[in-house]
């Protein structure tokens, strides 16, 4: 793979008139508002809409969540986040699908928690980074860098809840190796080895709490409607080291991955791959929609065994 990437002298890490010359070069191909914010806008029937935060770039973007309108602190409360990289397309209209097909379903059972769009700048420039080269999916941690992440970090600390289970919606695309990584290695002055994309759907857990019967649940449920990754030859999916069918850990707390804000015991982080020979944008969507499903099915049995 060519690992050049034109901004930027390979081997030395970019300065801010390298971002700067980065972030002139995006250019906006979708529009948050009217293909995310009005979907949200429709389910305001049924789940209540909050804003949590407002991204002040060169266009401001409010944030929002939807939340169960009935909060009953009885039962346990889930957290579902989408689009902490922007471009991921799947998991945030994965995570509005949900709430439109079975949001009331589970909302007998469970307290809802929903943001399915915390990087719109991201989500309509079809970019993973924010306007500073900042990767909001390694920001998730105190004094956060990425506006993107402060703003959610803020709003859980203020809301004060605890979180019985936490998913979060992401794909992995062939743009990770024509766009994300040779910018990545430009950016930290570095070389990319690791070229592998899975083909199919995977999931990240979390090396602290890593809960393999709840991950073997999603996946079970996913195998329904979409491909699950085989690992490659190393047996590993993007260089790390299978833990079951389809899944692989990561020290989200570590890393500061949205996966890792919480305290919930429950967590995992989705992978849909949209540039597969059968996969479609529906299809995707289906997946996100299964994996969200299979989640609060084993946490809802177990918090009944419990009771």
């Amino acid at each position: 793979m060519n690992n050049i990437y034109p901004i930027g002298t390979p081997g030395e890490p970019w300065q801010q008139h390298h971002k700067e010359m980065w972030f002139s070069s995006q250019v906006s191909h979708r529009s948050y508002f009217n293909e995310v914010v009005s979907k949200i806008d429709e389910l305001t029937e049924n789940f209540d809409k909050v804003q949590y935060g407002t991204l002040d770039y060169a266009q401001r973007f409010p944030l929002f969540i939807l939340k169960s309108k009935v909060w009953d602190n009885t039962k346990p409360n889930v957290l579902i986040t989408g689009g902490v990289h922007g471009y991921e397309t799947s998991g945030v209209h994965g995570a509005l699908d949900f709430l439109a097909r079975f949001g009331k379903e589970y909302e007998a059972k469970f307290n809802l928690i929903v943001a399915p769009c915390i990087s719109p700048w991201g989500y309509e420039t079809i970019n993973r980074w924010n306007p500073n080269a900042i990767d909001p999916n390694r920001s998730f941690y105190s004094n956060s860098p990425a506006p993107e992440a402060a703003s959610f970090i803020k709003y859980l600390a203020d809301s004060e809840l605890s979180f019985l289970m936490h998913i979060d919606l992401h794909e992995t695309t062939d743009t990770d190796n024509s766009e994300f990584r040779p910018a990545l290695a430009a950016r930290d002055g570095k070389v990319n080895h690791n070229w592998n994309i899975p083909d199919g759907f995977y999931l990240v857990g979390h090396t602290q709490k890593p809960q393999p019967e709840f991950q073997k649940a999603i996946i079970e449920e996913v195998q329904k409607v979409t491909t699950i990754a085989p690992a490659d030859s190393n047996n590993e999916l993007i260089g790390v080291a299978l833990e079951q069918f389809g899944v692989i850990n990561y020290d989200g707390t570590k890393l500061g991955l949205c996966m890792g804000v919480t305290n919930a015991p429950y967590v995992t982080t989705t992978e849909v791959y949209p540039d597969g020979e059968l996969s479609t944008p529906e299809n995707c969507i289906a997946g996100q929609v299964a994996a969200i499903v299979g989640a609060l099915n084993y946490v809802g049995q177990l918090n009944r065994e419990v009771q």
